[in-house]
């Protein structure tokens, strides 16, 4: 048996976890001292036990059936014996009547009752002893049942007496007979054993084609399954690991698919956590020398404050905007690679500044692209400001990539609309671009998975949903199709628009 230290899944695990499934080992080899492990076994097992039980009760049944025949055979025998001296007219039983009626029905006293006469023609004898009754009219099932036990453990030279109605006798009446259960209890068990080895016989058959059956369609398939989990565990990249469902419709097929459709998405979550775990590496080992540059790039923008030169002085304000938020975006997309993002600072930021502000950025102002802002200047919002930037930057910039695609055949429109629905601000953003593609719309909010152009990383949306989300707010596609996309941004926090300060007369 390979030792568990050296299995792959195990090395990863914690100590407290390692040392449980150590203990659960130890106990599971304890209990297959006693009990199979297996399946299979424990299934061959039960089927066995349980078709055995099934003929012991088929086996009761039958013994007792048996005895019933045997005495109804002999009650027979006796009616035939006794119809001679019946039909004489002096109704007189010799000596050697009753013992040739004795050879010939094998019954030693029988005796009719009609109404209160009760006749003997074979008399009872003061050398047997007493019998035990069995009435043939009355028995209920139990009876009938506990017969046979109670034959077969009488003592010897044991005697039974069988009472049953006859038609033998004019009027009829009620016959009894007085037997010897010897040759009974000799019959009785050369039946028992016949019917025990077919009891064995059965249940190994029965037992045998459950047992082929159940493995075929149950066990074999969970084994299947059990495998692939376990392959899975240890190496989720094990081709043997991946299991192609059979295309069975019932339960196993159901759980083949669903492994499936598990393997792939937990393969889908690692390459997305490994993704997450190198974009955290590499930001972290240029995050040192990025900041100096930033540094620099700063000090540099300082210098030309200096120059004097009115374009330089017009453009500067952007430069540094842009410097600023490349030195805070390093530190948050390393945070966001350790799956945490800072929390809000929220304030009433006015949106026509932050859209126009994330529109210069994003670019929708340029050529080529009609951007509509349905603004009034007193709109505000409760957010952080930086945040919202990003969250603005990343929509328009998709909406602008939208529409600026080669197969774009109408003039590019980028739309922003902002109103208020209860407590909730709902900003919307839509463009006339051909749409998000189907493939992303099951993971459009997921990192790395979720763009719906080539080369896109899809970190855009899922940063902005996670911003609106800490906001308490969040981001949703509200509608895409061949007409373009509508993207919408909630925010707790409906601000009244600021008042506009009234001019003096």
């Amino acid at each position: 048996m390979a030792d568990d230290t050296h299995h792959p899944a195990k090395k990863s695990l914690p100590a407290g976890v390692a040392e449980a499934l150590h203990v659960a080992d130890l106990d599971d080899k304890a209990r297959r001292l006693f009990w199979p492990g297996g399946l299979s076994a424990r299934l061959l097992i039960l089927t066995v036990l349980f078709v055995a039980f099934a003929e012991m009760v088929v086996l009761a049944a039958s013994l007792a059936t048996f005895e019933e025949r045997w005495l109804s055979d002999r009650v027979r025998a006796a009616e035939l014996a006794i119809l001679v001296p019946a039909a004489a007219s002096d109704q007189v039983v010799t000596g050697k009547m009753a013992a040739d009626m004795r050879e010939r029905s094998g019954v030693t006293v029988v005796a009719v009752v009609e109404g209160d006469v009760r006749k003997h023609y074979i008399p009872f004898s003061a050398k047997m002893k007493t019998p035990y009754p069995i009435d043939l009219r009355s028995q209920n099932f139990v009876e009938w049942l506990a017969a046979p036990v109670r034959t077969l453990t009488s003592g010897k030279d044991s005697n039974v007496l069988v009472r049953d109605t006859t038609t033998a006798v004019k009027g009829g009446g009620m016959i009894e007979i007085v037997a010897p259960d010897s040759p009974l209890k000799l019959e009785l068990r050369g039946y028992l054993s016949r019917l025990l080895w077919l009891t064995v016989f059965i249940s190994a058959l029965a037992g045998a084609a459950v047992y082929a059956s159940l493995n075929t369609f149950l066990v074999m398939p969970m084994q299947r399954i059990t495998r692939a989990m376990e392959r899975f565990r240890a190496d989720p990249e094990d081709p043997k690991a991946h299991i192609e469902p059979s295309g069975r419709r019932d339960e196993v097929g159901r759980a083949e698919i669903e492994l499936n459709l598990m393997q792939a998405d937990l393969r889908t979550a690692l390459n997305s956590r490994a993704r997450l775990a190198a974009l955290g590496e590499a930001v972290a080992k240029i995050n040192h020398d990025l900041r100096n540059m930033v540094t620099s790039a700063q000090i540099s923008s300082e210098r030309l404050a200096l120059s004097g030169d009115p374009s330089v002085a017009k453009a500067l304000p952007r430069l540094e905007r842009a410097l600023d938020r490349a030195a805070r975006l390093t530190t948050e997309v390393l945070a966001y690679g350790k799956s945490t993002e800072p929390a809000p600072s929220l304030t009433a930021v006015m949106l026509k500044e932050a859209v126009a502000a994330a529109a210069d950025d994003a670019g929708v102002t340029r050529e080529g692209v009609r951007f509509i802002a349905n603004l009034h200047a007193s709109d505000r919002v409760s957010a952080d400001p930086d945040h919202l930037h990003r969250m603005l930057l990343n929509l328009l910039k998709n909406a602008r990539q939208a529409v600026s695609t080669p197969d774009q055949k109408r003039p590019g429109e980028v739309r922003l609309e902002f109103h208020r629905e209860g407590p909730m601000s709902v900003i919307t953003i839509s463009d006339n671009g051909p749409g998000v593609p189907s493939r992303a719309l099951d993971r459009l909010f997921t990192p790395f998975t979720g763009s719906g152009r080539p080369g896109g990383t899809g970190l855009g949306l899922a940063i902005s949903r996670e911003l609106a989300q800490a906001h308490g707010g969040d981001l949703i596609l509200k509608d895409t199709g061949p007409d373009g996309s509508v993207f919408e941004i909630t925010l707790p926090g409906a601000l009244e628009p600021l008042a506009r300060p009234r001019k003096k007369t």
